[in-house]
């Protein structure tokens, strides 16, 4: 299938509300999960890319209390509904909050010891920006973690998908996801654009029957 492209950013009051209300709580407790086992040292520096109402931050840095964090979005409305969720958490000495475009971050080369991003990739209707950016501020042996959607092979797929969510989400949520999942790439298109970005040693592959992921662990750069 073509990829078919979505609206960059969500950032009317009202979609953000909605998405924050969908129930992401396994997905984006797998991916905090995941980020864990990537061997990143106390003291670390995350960058969280497109963060949407920073719920994986937040738990994120409660497993990690001694991690810092920038989390970025370019919706408004979507950076309100985290901070009120940072600030539930008690969390707002290690996440900061900004407004950032992730295809031009204002990071200085080398800043990160993380760089993780979920279900940002598929909004993009150029990813390859972000991942030059990504490799440009991440530390040479910095860990990646990055997951989003995969784009179905054909319709019937497509559809079997919609209807593996059964009755979780309304008619206009199930449509959003429909729509998500037609803008998503492939594995090839993701292996393409890390060596187009000259990304090294990331693994990449299909981690559930609608997700693929990316990812590199940290590496002791002493030994």
């Amino acid at each position: 299938m073509q990829r078919q492209l979505e609206p960059e950013v969500m950032d009317s009051w009202e979609e953000a509300i909605e998405y924050d209300a969908m129930d992401f709580t396994e997905v984006n407790t797998a991916f905090v999960e995941d980020v864990l086992t990537l061997g990143v040292p106390e003291q670390g520096l995350v960058l969280d890319a497109g963060t949407g109402p920073g719920r994986i931050p937040v738990l994120m840095c409660q497993q990690r209390p001694e991690w810092r964090c920038v989390a970025i979005d370019m919706a408004e409305n979507m950076l309100q509904i985290a901070a009120l969720h940072v600030q539930k958490a008690g969390l707002q000495p290690q996440i900061r909050l900004e407004l950032v475009d992730a295809k031009n971050l204002p990071y200085e080369d080398g800043s990160f010891d993380l760089v993780i991003s979920n279900s940002l990739i598929h909004h993009l209707p150029d990813p390859l920006p972000f991942f030059q950016e990504l490799q440009r501020v991440i530390k040479s042996y910095g860990g990646i973690l990055l997951r989003d959607l995969l784009r179905p092979q054909d319709e019937a797929t497509t559809n079997a998908l919609l209807e593996s969510i059964g009755n979780q989400y309304d008619d206009h949520q199930k449509q959003l996801f429909h729509d998500s999942l037609l803008a998503a790439l492939t594995i090839d298109e993701v292996n393409d654009l890390i060596l187009a970005a000259g990304l090294d040693e990331l693994q990449v592959y299909q981690s559930s029957d609608r997700h693929w992921t990316a990812k590199r662990s940290w590496t002791n750069p002493l030994e």
